[in-house]
């Protein structure tokens, strides 16, 4: 219990918890319930109740780059990670060339606790036309694909032309 410490004594702070593990993952998509008799489900008592035994976070849970100068490429680094108690799988479903954007990353199996890198990599697209006031909004939804739900990563950019 969060209201005691490891003596049993109640405690006199408030437990400060990560802020992944404070939201309720406002970006994914629950699948309908399948059951994949060879997935590697585990079977002990401790999570015998638990019904979401695979689950991703990631980190940062939005990429914003900020203001890019047309026909330059960018990059940063998201980390995916595999918070449930089973291995599981995932696949990303690359954005559309218009956008620009572009997911480099390692497919195969994430084994519980650990973590891979997702490389989200933006061609800031030359801007044709005249009323932009110097700036394009570029805006995408990243769908990744999991064994459990659908993870949306909102990418932001403003192109400078």
């Amino acid at each position: 219990s969060v209201m005691v410490d490891v003596t049993g004594q109640t405690r006199k702070e408030k437990v400060i918890l990560p802020s992944y593990l404070q939201v309720n993952k406002p970006n994914t998509i629950p699948h309908k319930k399948i059951e994949d008799p060879a997935s590697g489900k585990v079977n002990t008592s401790s999570v015998a109740r638990r019904q979401d035994l695979t689950s991703f976070h990631l980190i940062p849970p939005r990429v914003i780059f900020g203001v890019l100068k047309e026909c330059c490429t960018y990059s940063t680094t998201v980390i995916m990670k595999n918070v449930g108690v089973n291995f599981s799988r995932f696949r990303v479903k690359q954005p559309p060339s218009h956008t620009g954007l572009r997911v480099i990353y390692t497919p195969g199996p994430v084994a519980a606790g650990l973590q891979v890198e997702l490389e989200i990599e933006i061609l800031a697209p030359q801007i044709e036309g005249e009323d932009t006031d110097g700036l394009e909004e570029v805006s995408h939804n990243i769908e990744i694909l999991t064994e459990t739900e659908t993870l949306l990563l909102p990418v932001k950019a403003n192109i400078l032309c």
